[in-house]
């Protein structure tokens, strides 16, 4: 019984951290549409208010692939071509990838060895993906549906309150 507690609580916190990141970001960027401005501030907040990451940036699609926006980690691959790893294959399937170990995604291409799983969120503006919202983390099955959720959401935030003109 107590184990079952612990984990509603905990859960119940993270959900907590995760509505003030979105909260945060919203009073970060209101007022603000510079796109560039805008990510990059997204990149250090989620960098620095979540847990056990190891890099957490965006790629944006120009000219056919996908290109190395702001970030906050690592020095990372600068260029992805559309379909290859988790972040090519999210622009393909315009969904969401959660990857729990990384060793088991076929193509996942290593940046970083330290990664051990990896969320990949596309942002789609005008029903037009636009990028991708990059996180990985150094600890296997770190994400879950509440990160998916509430990072969704983060992304949702964003686009609506920049101007993607690139």
């Amino acid at each position: 019984m107590s184990i079952f507690i612990k984990d509603v609580v905990y859960l119940t916190q993270k959900e907590d951290k995760l509505k003030q990141l979105n909260q945060e970001l919203l009073n970060l960027i209101t007022g603000e549409k510079d796109w560039l401005a805008n990510m990059a501030n997204a990149s250090a907040l989620i960098y620095n208010k979540l847990d056990n990451l190891n890099w957490v940036g965006f790629y944006l699609l120009k000219d056919g692939e996908l290109v190395l926006g702001p970030f906050q980690g690592l020095p990372a691959c600068i260029r992805i071509k559309i379909g290859k790893g988790v972040c090519g294959t999210a622009v393909v399937k315009r969904k969401t990838i959660l990857v729990e170990d990384v060793h088991q995604f076929p193509g996942h291409i290593a940046c970083d060895q330290a990664s051990r799983s990896e969320l990949v969120i596309p942002l789609i503006v005008e029903g037009e993906v636009k990028g991708v919202l990059d996180l990985d983390s150094p600890v296997k099955s770190r994400f879950d549906v509440f990160d998916q959720k509430y990072l969704e959401e983060f992304c949702h935030i964003l686009i609506g309150n920049s101007n993607f003109t690139f």
